[in-house]
């Protein structure tokens, strides 16, 4: 059996994206509703996994620099954590960005998800902060 697949996200799919990162970022980690949307997610490229009825249960962003991207906004379903929709959408991500020409990614690793990162290629530089209350660790990866 193969694990969860992950595709861009279209328009149409930007509700469910959206109540997703709510419930997961603004709900259970309390981040402030007003920062958890940005002008970013307007030019973003944005990736998705579902479930086997078709829900979104996992996403992510990818910004576009000069020859550099940064992901983010990564949020997974608690009832899906662990079973590869994460580790999906991330993938999509790396290949869209691959696509682009970008030849290294940076990301805000929250510090509980840092063996997640870790596992996927990414490498901690510098120290932890806070971002939006949370701990935090800058992490990289070459394509």
């Amino acid at each position: 059996m193969t694990g969860p697949v992950a595709s861009v996200a279209t328009a149409a799919d930007w509700p469910e994206v959206a109540a997703l990162r709510t419930r997961v970022f603004v709900e259970e980690q309390g981040v402030p509703a007003g920062i958890e949307q940005d002008s970013a997610d307007a030019t973003a490229v944005h990736a998705v996994s579902r479930d086997e009825t078709g829900r979104v249960v996992a996403t992510g962003r990818l910004l576009i620099g000069d020859g550099t991207a940064t992901i983010g906004r990564m949020a997974a379903d608690p009832v899906v954590r662990g079973r590869g929709h994460g580790a999906a959408v991330l993938a999509e991500l790396h290949r869209q960005a691959g696509e682009r020409g970008v030849r290294e990614i940076a990301l805000h690793a929250q510090v509980t998800a840092r063996g997640f990162y870790e596992r996927a290629g990414y490498t901690a530089v510098g120290e932890e902060y806070l971002e939006a209350g949370i701990a935090h660790v800058t992490m990289v990866r070459r394509l």
